[in-house]
């Protein structure tokens, strides 16, 4: 509840938008006016008799200027009419955009990047007339002070490129090595005099574990530890025969073994050497190994299986312990990655904020590859820009709070 109420503590300070008003004249059209629509849902400006109807078509094409031209309230042939209109964005950037005459309006030469949030200058030429139009057209925008960016704790940090770790999630189960699990017999025929041990035991290496008398010299030896490790399971009692078979079973489980099973289509991106982080089911512990095996045979279920080895200095991992694991298949160098919490989605794009001094705004994203905390951005966002890190939720919220909308 602590959390939910500063969270909304945090959206009730943040400043509304801020909207830069300028000087002007009779013929400019300004944002703290209500923008007009014309015939098509666009933005109508007046001047006089004549006018403009600018729009942004997007349906089946990259985002493009479409301006219908109206005298005394009817259309007028777009041939008769010269026009730029010149974009700047929240970076400086500029579009200048010509057009040409098609069907019955102009259409810009420019695609329209993503976000459409830019101050906006028209300059247009009919029958010998000049008309000038300058207006603020933002989307995706808020700017804040200092103070609500410090009370709101956000963080930003450079866009630039990042090595990407990328995993597959596996899972599996521990079992004990091979190589490290011991079977103790008798080399000479006789009675067990004494077994010293007992199951789970912890034993050292050439430790006394069983004496036995043997029948043929009647005398009597000891059976010693061949590792360091634990009494997994006691067969011998005295008295009993000591050709019975194993008389101790004895296991080293400083060291593990995961047994990895996944499909045959997640087999096919491993290799021997790949790093694996090993996580028990509650996430409380995790281990480091590599990948040490790969099985040339399918399962009779059709599952692959696989091999890693960790470390167990602490006994956490118990044989017959299931797993979640995640290999590490590839290292990829990204020329421009974000952090994955950074993101949000707004107009159902993915999208991170970008800062310039106090004021924040939408870029919108094409992703590529992800890891576990960074993702590829293939398009929509500038190397080197500043984007929202932390709490860029609330930055989302206060830009839906202000209405800046996507009308066009």
């Amino acid at each position: 509840m602590k959390l939910i109420t500063l969270c909304f503590s945090l959206l009730a300070l943040m400043s509304s938008v801020v909207l830069a008003a300028t000087e002007h004249d009779h013929n400019e059209q300004h944002d703290h006016e209500e923008p007009i629509e014309g015939p098509h849902g666009g933005r109508l400006l007046e001047n006089d008799d004549f006018a403009l109807e600018i729009t942004i078509y997007e349906q089946g094409v990259p985002p493009e200027m479409r301006v219908y031209a109206y005298q005394q309230g009817k259309p007028v042939d777009p041939g008769q009419i010269n026009l730029t209109v010149t974009l700047t964005r929240l970076d400086d950037e500029q579009n200048l955009i010509d057009f040409i005459a098609e069907a019955d309006y102009l259409l810009g030469d420019t695609v329209i990047e993503e976000p459409h949030s830019f101050e906006v200058v028209v300059e247009a030429e009919y029958q010998g007339n000049s008309h000038h139009w300058h207006f603020d057209s933002f989307e995706g925008r808020s700017t804040i002070t200092d103070r609500m960016i410090t009370l709101s704790g956000i963080e930003t940090e450079l866009a630039g490129p990042h090595t990407l770790s990328i995993t597959n999630a596996l899972y599996g189960v521990v079992s004990v090595a091979e190589d490290r699990q011991y079977r103790v017999h008798a080399p000479y025929p006789g009675i067990i005099e004494s077994v010293l041990v007992n199951t789970g035991d912890k034993v050292k290496k050439d430790q006394v574990l069983v004496t036995v008398r043997n029948q043929t010299t009647l005398q009597s030896y000891s059976i010693r530890s061949p590792a360091n490790g634990e009494i997994t399971e006691r067969m011998a009692n005295v008295g009993d025969h000591s050709d019975m078979g194993s008389l101790l079973e004895i296991s080293d489980l400083s060291r593990v073994w995961i047994e990895l099973s996944m499909f045959p289509a997640d087999i096919e991106q491993l290799r021997v050497g790949m790093p694996v982080v090993v996580k028990d089911l509650h996430q409380h512990e995790s281990a480091e190994g590599k990948i040490s095996y790969i099985s040339p045979k399918m399962t009779g279920g059709h599952i692959a299986r696989a091999r890693a080895e960790i470390t167990n200095a602490e006994g956490h991992w118990r044989p017959g312990m299931h797993i979640n694991a995640e290999v590490t298949v590839e290292q990829y160098p990204a020329e421009l990655a974000v952090k994955r919490n950074a993101i949000q989605l707004y107009r159902d794009m993915p999208v991170v904020f970008v800062r310039y001094g106090n004021t924040f705004e939408v870029r919108m994203l094409q992703l590529g590859k992800p890891d576990k905390d960074y993702i590829e951005v293939l398009s929509g966002l500038k190397p080197g820009s500043e984007y929202v890190t932390t709490n860029s939720f609330l930055l989302k919220a206060e830009v839906l709070k202000s209405g800046a909308t996507h009308d066009h």
